[in-house]
């Protein structure tokens, strides 16, 4: 039986949910995708320098458009590419221009799909470019415990799922490169998968939000102990190779609305 769908955006998005449990999966190799389907760009957007020289700023969706005020250059390419501040190589000056952004997306435009829309505004009105490398530096590795993973593997169907609050993650269909990229936003430095643990797997994991990664508390474990308990794996700093984005060029002043 074939799958209808509303339309080529409707197909995109579903097809961007299945494929999502696949991240990080060494075997899988997308040749191509088809054009059409998921839209790529705002509908409207306003771009304005903010010279009020206050350092707070926010984001947030209102009404179906995103709105951002006071944000750098800097927050902006981060939250674009998804990315810590540890895997940005850029000019300084990113972080000393400041603007108020309101974008309004396609109607019923998945969040996970701003995103992508965001690098495009950034592309047209920064002229924004970049590209990816490698660079060794300080890093956790996840890898397997002394007494193996405390993990079953289970279908892929579905696309993967995690929700999280504080200090709980349940997960569902989610793969070791999607754990690890979960522990590096808790963590002060880039978790990379070394676990060789194929496929994806349901696992719940709780720990103790505080001030200290590293150590237990009357709340609970570490987020260290945690992943070792209850998961059977471990978190051990060492120098590898980590994958940075790098900004070739951006301009200061954004092009006209």
């Amino acid at each position: 039986m074939f799958t209808r769908f509303r339309d080529r955006r409707d197909a995109g998005v579903r097809l961007a949910d299945r494929l999502d449990a696949y991240f990080g999966d060494p075997k899988v190799l997308v040749l191509g995708l088809p054009r059409g389907g998921v839209p790529v760009a705002f509908e409207v957007a306003s771009v304005k320098p903010n010279p009020s020289g206050d350092h707070h700023s926010s984001s947030h969706t209102s009404n179906g458009s995103v709105v951002m005020r006071n944000v750098s250059l800097k927050q902006l390419v981060e939250m674009a590419y998804d990315i810590k501040d540890y895997a940005l190589s850029a000019p300084d000056w990113l972080d000393t221009v400041r603007f108020d952004i309101s974008a309004k997306p396609p109607a019923d435009t998945p969040e996970k799909q701003f995103q992508p829309m965001l690098q495009t505004l950034l592309a047209d009105r920064f002229k924004l470019a970049v590209h990816r490398e490698s660079k060794v530096m300080s890093a956790y590795a996840l890898v397997a415990g002394k007494n193996g993973p405390k993990l079953h593997a289970v279908e892929r169907g579905g696309g993967s799922h995690r929700n999280s609050d504080g200090g709980k993650l349940s997960a569902q269909r989610v793969s070791m490169p999607q754990l690890a990229d979960f522990l590096a936003r808790h963590l002060d430095r880039p978790v990379v998968d070394k676990t060789e643990l194929e496929g994806v797997f349901d696992f719940e994991l709780r720990w103790a939000q505080d001030d200290s990664h590293s150590t237990d508390s009357a709340s609970g474990p570490s987020i260290f102990t945690a992943v070792q308990e209850q998961l059977g794996l471990k978190l051990q700093s060492q120098k590898l190779p980590v994958e940075i984005l790098v900004v070739d060029h951006a301009e200061r002043v954004p092009t006209e609305n």
